[in-house]
């Protein structure tokens, strides 16, 4: 395990502990979430190292590696997962005409696919190789992985993305200077990540479901995510709610709180979560973040 002794976004070596949360995917070990009591931001500590992290996503219920459809709470994330797929394809195509896009975590493949027949020239980046094996068989995509991310020169792509995946990154001051240098010239990051100001975070408290020890090492917030990025000198240009998550996280967190999926229980948080994210962006469930360079 790794003790972080300074704060990823100020420095500094003053934390307090906010929470303790159960890994209720895998291993059913507790772990602590910190704040730093500088500058706010929250991540997991002590956590597993780069070389243990692995065996904490070996389950079948990790479906951004495994796609599996068993269960109605991964039934329905596919379902929705579609219909989404083809809101970020919008979204992307009304960032950039240069249409060359990488999407690094891209798991099994499926957004990367729909860009393809969109007409961009993709990359993808994903560290597991079931997920990599996936989009081989299933759209033909060949993934590279995470140790080939410095193979590509300066100034790639006109659209990086990171769809919940900054959250898993371990060198995460490292990685965001990398984004920075494959980006080219007025190109758009693009990274979207669950927010721990939301008001399901707060119904929820240590059984909300995208705490999700220890694979997510870090839990933004939108002041904190702006604190980093301009820490790296990117600015946030806009952000969008991901409305949906807000269902699917409820889900999760009412089997773990209750012990099974109350799905109007769900529904209800999940919407009383998004209206509350309609008077405030800062307070959705999971936030994207437009950014571009200052």
């Amino acid at each position: 395990m790794e003790n972080i002794k300074n704060c990823f976004v100020c420095g500094g070596e003053d934390f307090s502990l906010f929470k303790n949360c159960i890994d209720y995917t895998v291993s059913k070990d507790s772990f602590s979430i910190v704040k730093c009591n500088n500058c706010g931001f929250k991540f997991t500590n002590p956590r597993p190292g780069g070389n243990e992290i692995g065996k904490y996503y070996e389950s079948e219920d990790y479906i951004s590696h495994s796609d599996s459809g068993k269960g109605i709470i991964n039934f329905l994330y596919k379902k929705v997962r579609n219909y989404t797929i083809n809101k970020k394809v919008n979204l992307v195509n009304s960032l950039s005409k240069d249409k060359t896009i990488l999407d690094i975590g891209c798991g099994t493949g499926a957004f990367l696919n729909a860009c393809k027949e969109n007409g961009w020239s993709i990359d993808g980046i994903e560290p597991s190789d079931e997920a990599r094996k996936f989009a081989k068989s299933n759209y033909n995509l060949h993934i590279k992985s995470e140790n080939d991310l410095n193979s590509y020169p300066n100034n790639s792509f006109s659209v990086i993305t990171m769809w919940h995946v900054l959250e898993h990154v371990h060198l995460l001051n490292e990685r965001i200077e990398e984004l920075k240098r494959l980006l080219q010239r007025n190109g758009t990051i693009i990274i979207a990540v669950p927010n721990c100001n939301s008001w399901d975070a707060g119904y929820y408290n240590e059984y909300w479901a995208a705490y999700d020890v220890p694979r997510h090492l870090y839990h933004f917030t939108p002041e904190t995510m702006g604190l980093l990025l301009d820490k790296h000198q990117l600015k946030i240009v806009n952000k969008l709610p991901m409305v949906f998550d807000s269902y699917y996280v409820s889900m999760l967190s009412e089997k773990y709180k209750n012990g099974k999926v109350s799905l109007f229980n769900a529904l209800m948080s999940g919407f009383k979560s998004n209206r509350v994210g309609r008077g405030d962006i800062n307070r959705f469930s999971s936030v994207i973040y437009i950014i571009k360079a200052k």
